[in-house]
């Protein structure tokens, strides 16, 4: 571990729980996948190792984002916002970043009043995670 990961961690302002809120942005087209939570063992980890990697609230570790799907998501560059409360991950997203099997997570809506799907899954979530998902 580099301790300049570390010293980088240091500086963001984790919330009560230890976690940071991580946005997901394809590098090239710009465009938003998903928002997730991190914290500083997730940090310093993708920090390290060009992979990104998450903090799952529901299951209480770290998520490598497309352990169990492979849909992996690699890191191209790592930014913070000027409070240092929020984190800005461009990544090269390999397939789907929604476990929905969407290409990203904000496929819902507000149009005319009403709640829209406006985009379709790309892949099933049975390809993703098999059949007991």
């Amino acid at each position: 571990m580099s301790n300049n990961f570390a010293a980088i961690a240091d500086r963001l302002k984790f919330n009560e729980q230890g976690l940071i809120p991580a946005i997901a942005q394809q590098h090239d087209s710009g465009e938003v996948l998903m928002m997730a939570w991190m914290n500083r063992d997730a940090v310093i980890e993708t920090l390290s190792t060009g992979r990104v990697c998450y903090f799952s609230r529901s299951r209480g570790k770290l998520w490598r984002k497309g352990e169990s799907s492979g849909q992996e998501q690699h890191l191209v560059d790592f930014r913070y916002d000027c409070d240092q409360d929020t984190v800005l991950v461009q990544v090269d997203q390999k397939g789907v970043a929604c476990h929905t099997g969407r290409r990203n997570c904000f496929y819902l809506a507000v149009r005319d009043g009403a709640e829209t799907i406006i985009a379709e899954p790309e892949v099933s979530v049975e390809t993703l995670y098999g059949a007991k998902h």
